[in-house]
């Protein structure tokens, strides 16, 4: 089945901020930002375009006509980014920074105010149900945006937990009095495992309605279902997908989630 093509937008960077030494936020917007559509959903997320060689276009460029009339090899790429926020005048981006590889991260680091920024969507379709009892979410760094987002929509008088791994800093997030904050600093390269066993060493409260957002990296993830199905989560009550695999670009992390390899 061919996915419709979302809308195409391009903005161009305000600004940009190092909120830790490897998270970089992007401040987009100027005069094309009434164009930009908010899906108004915490884990809104768009899919930024580069050319097929995994450049920044230098100038905008019709990606649905481009795939209707072009061969495949001539697509551009794209790379998908949650949403951090949206305020009357531009959107913010984080981006997680790991070296030199892979296209999106790199191109941020380099991004200068003046830049093209052009991207599909926004998507999305989870926002924390505030009736809920009890809020838990879990992820990585990759997670955090759509994380922050969501704590930062809960009723003054939430209770719950987020659980957030990540390399050695945590990052500003300002959450209710009801919500512990807890950062987990991954132990080594490869250790993925960190997640699911501190979830399953909470206290949850017995027989309450619950309601969980737990996303980032792929195997992390299928640990972390099989805890929430032990502990009967409700699937209406779980948002949990991966949005990365450990070795995998998104090219061919996207294909495989396509395949058993990549069901979580």
């Amino acid at each position: 089945m061919t996915r419709p093509n979302r809308p195409t937008t391009h903005l161009e960077v305000l600004g940009r901020t190092w909120l830790t030494p490897h998270m970089l936020r992007l401040v987009v917007g100027g005069p094309n930002f009434g164009a930009f559509v908010n899906a108004g959903h915490a884990d809104s997320y768009i899919k930024l375009v580069f050319d097929p060689a995994g450049r920044p276009y230098p100038t905008p460029v019709d990606v649905a006509h481009i795939r209707a009339t072009a061969p495949r090899e001539h697509w551009p790429m794209t790379r998908t980014y949650t949403v951090r926020s949206v305020d009357h005048e531009s959107i913010s981006i984080d981006f997680v920074i790991h070296g030199e590889t892979g296209i999106a991260a790199p191109w941020a680091r380099s991004a200068a105010p003046g830049d093209l920024v052009q991207f599909m969507g926004p998507g999305g379709a989870w926002s924390p149900k505030p009736e809920a009892d009890y809020h838990l979410f879990v992820g990585d760094e990759s997670a955090f945006p759509a994380i922050a987002a969501g704590v930062e929509r809960l009723p003054n008088d939430a209770r719950g937990a987020a659980i957030i791994e990540v390399d050695s800093h945590p990052l500003p997030l300002a959450a209710p009095a009801g919500m512990a904050i807890e950062w987990l600093v991954r132990r080594h390269s490869g250790d993925d495992a960190t997640l699911a066993g501190r979830v399953q060493a909470l206290d949850l409260p017995p027989g309450g309605d619950i309601s969980v957002f737990a996303h980032g990296e792929r195997e992390a993830v299928k640990r972390l279902r099989r805890v929430f199905s032990d502990l009967e989560v409700p699937r209406d009550r779980l948002s949990i997908s991966g949005y990365w695999a450990r070795g995998r670009d998104e090219d061919v992390f996207q294909a495989e989630k396509r395949t058993d390899v990549g069901r979580i």
